[in-house]
C-alpha cells in the first residue's frame, strides 16, 4: 500500500493507495467514527481488479482536522473526495462507494453538476443525501418518526459536554466490544482506544456543523451519475425508507439489501466487493448480472423475473407444475430428475430459459456437484424446491431396512442434500433467498398405511423449522409445503411392504383410480409453492384434508391418534 498526502481547504489528507493504477479507479470513504482502516478487507478484494484508494476524512485516522466548526460543512468535505480524486486519478473519472458519514459527504459531491464528469459511478451504504432526509421529513408519517427514533444519537451528539465525556471515558475504550455485541462487527486490532476516541470525539463536529443548516433549508440535490444504494437489512441507525423512492433526486439508481447490521463491510466484506465489482462492471459496459439487473429502480418485470428457480424431481407431478409455475412468472429455471428424459420435457415446456440435470438426490455427492455445476453455468440460485419424493405403504412392522433405507434416503436424505449444498451457496452469496421443501400432510397424520412414509415427512417438517431458524440471519426463508391428496403419478409408483408383486400391482392401480376421483391437480400444489414463496410463508397445509388435519393436529392431537389406532 502507498500513502501520501492531499491537501485540501487547509487540511491534509491522509491517502492511501493499493492495485494496478492502469485500471478503473475506486474511491471509498469511510463513516464515523472510522477511519480508512474500516475498508480494509474490501480493498483488499478489489484491489485484485481495481485501483483502489481510500483516505481518512477531516478529523479522523491521520488527517489533520481544521481549526473551526465550519470546516466541517458539506461542502469541505465534498471538496475532499474531489482533491483526492484529481490527485489519484487526474485523467479519468472514478468510482465512488462509500459508507456513512462517508456515503453522505459523497451524496454531496455526486449531486454537484460539476462533478457529473469526474464520478463514473456511486455506490452508497447507510448514508442518505441530508438533503433528501430533509424535503422526506417534510412529509410527516409513521416511517419518518420511527426513523427519527433510531437517529436518536443525532441529538445526543448535539449536547455540550456529556457527549465528549461519554466518548473520552466509556465509549471509546469499549467501542470495538460494542459493535462486535450489538452488530456482530468482527473485533481486530487497527483502531486503539485513544485513537477512536479522538475520532469519535472529532466527529461528532459533522452532526453539529450540517444537521440543523440543512434541515432549515434543504437544497434541489440531483445526479445524472450512476446511483447504486446497497441497504443492510438490521440497520439500527438508516431504516429502509431513507434508502427508497429515490429516482427522484437519482433517476439512474439501483438499490440491493444484504441481511446484515450497519458496518456490512466489516461484517460481509466479499459481498460488499462484489457488489460493487458488478456495479462498477456494468457502469463501464459490461452485461448486468442477474441480482444487478433484479435491483434497478423503474424497471417493470414479471414477478420472478431475474430470479433462478431449482426444481428437484422436476420430472413429472408436482416438480414439474412448480417448474412450469415459476417460469410462467419470468424465472429462469433448473430442472434436475433422477430420469434426464422427463427433466429434459420439463424443461422444454418451461422455454428457452430452462435447463435439466440428471441427478439423484439420495446421492450426497451428485447433489453437491449439480450445486457447483448450477453456480458456475447460471449463478447462485433465489429459489430451491426440495421436492424429490417417492410412496411408501405397509405396515411399519412388516418394513424391511433396505425398504427404510430407500425412502429415507431420497424423501428425508434428498432433501437434507438440497437445503446443505444450496443452503452455503445462498449464505455466501449474501442475497438472501428461499428454500422450499415439499413434506405431506403425512408429517402429520398418523396413520398404520404409511409409517414409514410419514416419518420421513414428519422429518422433513422438523428439518425445516429448525432450518428456517438457523437461515434467518442470513435473510433466507424456508418454506415447508405439505399436500393432500394430489393427482401425480406417486400412487403408481409408490411400493407397499409385506405383499406379493402382483398384490402391489393391484393396490397401485387401486391408489391411482382413487387419486384420479380426488382429482387434485398438481398445478395448484405449485401455485400454493409460489405464493409461500412471495409471501415467505412458513408451513403451508395443501388440499382440505390436508389444511383439518394440521388444525386437528395443533388443536387435537389425541383425536389423530385415537383415529389411527382404530382404523
Amino acid at each position: 500500500m502507498k500513502s501520501s498526502t492531499v491537501t485540501s481547504d487547509g487540511v491534509r489528507l491522509a491517502v492511501y493507495e493499493q492495485g494496478d493504477r492502469s485500471k478503473p479507479t475506486v474511491l471509498l470513504v469511510h463513516g464515523y467514527p472510522d477511519t480508512h482502516l474500516m475498508w480494509s478487507d474490501v480493498a483488499a478484494r478489489l484491489a485484485e481488479d481495481f485501483h483502489v484508494v481510500s483516505y481518512d476524512t477531516r478529523g479522523s485516522g491521520k488527517t489533520t482536522k481544521p481549526s473551526t466548526l465550519d470546516g466541517y460543512r458539506l461542502e469541505h468535505l465534498a471538496n475532499d473526495l474531489m482533491a483526492v480524486a484529481d490527485a489519484v486519478s487526474p485523467n479519468a473519472p472514478v468510482h465512488v462507494l462509500a459508507h456513512d458519514w462517508g456515503s453522505i459527504q459523497a451524496w454531496e459531491a455526486v449531486t454537484e453538476p460539476a462533478n457529473a464528469d469526474r464520478i463514473a459511478s456511486y455506490t452508497s451504504i447507510s448514508g442518505p443525501c441530508l438533503d433528501h432526509i430533509a424535503h422526506w421529513t417534510r412529509r410527516p408519517s409513521p416511517k419518518t418518526v420511527w426513523q427519527m427514533l433510531h437517529s436518536w444519537y443525532i441529538g445526543f451528539f448535539h449536547l455540550p459536554v456529556l457527549p465528549t465525556l461519554v466518548w473520552r471515558f466509556w465509549l471509546g475504550r469499549n467501542w470495538g466490544r460494542l459493535l462486535s455485541v450489538v452488530d456482530g462487527v468482527p473485533r481486530r486490532p487497527g483502531h486503539p482506544a485513544p485513537t477512536i476516541t479522538k475520532d469519535g470525539i472529532n466527529g461528532m463536529s459533522l452532526y453539529k456543523a450540517n444537521f440543523r443548516p440543512v434541515m432549515r433549508n434543504p437544497r434541489e440535490r440531483r445526479t445524472t451519475v450512476p446511483v447504486q444504494v446497497i441497504h443492510p437489512e438490521r440497520d439500527r441507525y438508516v431504516t429502509a425508507p431513507l434508502t427508497q423512492n429515490l429516482q427522484k433526486w437519482a433517476p439512474k439508481l439501483w438499490r440491493r439489501t444484504i441481511p446484515a447490521s450497519h458496518w456490512v463491510a466489516q461484517s460481509h466484506p466479499d459481498v460488499v466487493a462484489r457488489m460493487a465489482t458488478e456495479f462498477i462492471r456494468h457502469v463501464d459496459g459490461e452485461p448486468a448480472t442477474r441480482s444487478l439487473r433484479r435491483a434497478e429502480e423503474g424497471r417493470h418485470r414479471a414477478p420472478f423475473a431475474d430470479q433462478l428457480v431449482v426444481v428437484t424431481g422436476g420430472g413429472s407431478g408436482i416438480g414439474r407444475a412448480t417448474a412450469l409455475a415459476f417460469a410462467k412468472q419470468g424465472a429462469e429455471v433448473v430442472v434436475c430428475d433422477v430420469n434426464h428424459d422427463t427433466a429434459a420435457e420439463t424443461a422444454a415446456l418451461a422455454g428457452v430459459k430452462a435447463h435439466a440435470y440428471q441427478v439423484n438426490v439420495a446421492d450426497e455427492g451428485a447433489v453437491a456437484k449439480f450445486a457447483a455445476d448450477v453456480a458456475a453455468a447460471h449463478g447462485i440460485p433465489d429459489v430451491v424446491v426440495n421436492n424429490a419424493g417417492i410412496g411408501h405403504a405397509g405396515a411399519l412392522m412388516d418394513a424391511t431396512t433396505e425398504e427404510w433405507q430407500r425412502v429415507l434416503d431420497v424423501n428425508l436424505w434428498g432433501v437434507i442434500h438440497g437445503c446443505k449444498s444450496f443452503g452455503e451457496l445462498m449464505i455466501a452469496g449474501g442475497e438472501g433467498g428461499h428454500i422450499v421443501n415439499v413434506a405431506s400432510a403425512a408429517a402429520y397424520l398418523p396413520t398404520k398405511l404409511l409409517g414409514v412414509y410419514s416419518t420421513s415427512k414428519a422429518a422433513v417438517f422438523m428439518l425445516s423449522d429448525c432450518l428456517r431458524a438457523e437461515l434467518a440471519a442470513a435473510g433466507v426463508g424456508v418454506s415447508t409445503i405439505c399436500p393432500g391428496i394430489v393427482n401425480t403419478n406417486i400412487a403408481g409408483t409408490t411400493t407397499f411392504s409385506g405383499v406379493s408383486a402382483a398384490e402391489q400391482t393391484r393396490r397401485q392401480e387401486a391408489s391411482t383410480r382413487a387419486y384420479r376421483r380426488r382429482n387434485f391437480p398438481p398445478e395448484k400444489v405449485a401455485a400454493e409453492i409460489v405464493r409461500a414463496v412471495r409471501q415467505r410463508r412458513a408451513v403451508v397445509p395443501v388440499t382440505i384434508e390436508s389444511k383439518v388435519a394440521r388444525v386437528t393436529s395443533r388443536l387435537f392431537p389425541s383425536v389423530l391418534r385415537g383415529l389411527a389406532a382404530r382404523f
